[in-house]
């Protein structure tokens, strides 16, 4: 961003450190439905995600067992069987799910947004948002990639 003062015809560049969304697209060999029971149900999440009280409704409170304890989220939007976004802890994280049919496979992409400067320091994990967004990242990977996947295209 360029500000500039008028005064003395100062231009001085304000850097933002912005920690970059999380994306991860994969295409699985499963229809759209089955897919999205998978990541639209308390049973399909825990089956490749994590322990939850979940549901399926607009505003709904529940909460995530992370290996931090229980991480409070809410369910901010639905759009069956093409999107689902939730609020994901107290940092200020929106985790969402995004469905297409193609040809009867689904591409599934995941977009975990809502991060903060890279140096700020996240309370739970008592580490810098810039470590903990690679290290989630990683995770990432391997529950879409690997876990998603497995459960539906049993």
């Amino acid at each position: 961003m360029l500000f500039k003062n008028k005064k003395v015809g100062i231009h001085m560049t304000k850097e933002h450190n912005q920690v970059k969304d999380i994306e991860q697209k994969a295409v699985f060999n499963a229809p759209i439905q089955k897919v999205w029971k998978a990541v639209s149900t308390s049973e399909g999440i825990e089956a490749w995600f994590m322990p939850n009280d979940f549901r399926a409704e607009v505003g709904y409170e529940f909460h995530i067992q992370s290996p931090f304890g229980p991480s409070p989220c809410r369910v901010l939007e639905i759009d069956e069987p093409n999107k689902l976004s939730f609020s994901w802890d107290t940092d200020g994280w929106v985790v969402s799910f995004f469905l297409k049919d193609v040809d009867g496979k689904t591409e599934f992409t995941l977009v975990h947004a809502g991060w903060k400067e890279s140096e700020e320091i996240l309370s739970k994990a008592n580490e810098k948002a810039s470590v903990i967004r690679d290290r989630m990242n990683n995770g990432w990977i391997g529950l879409v990639n690997d876990r998603l996947r497995k459960v539906v295209e049993e």
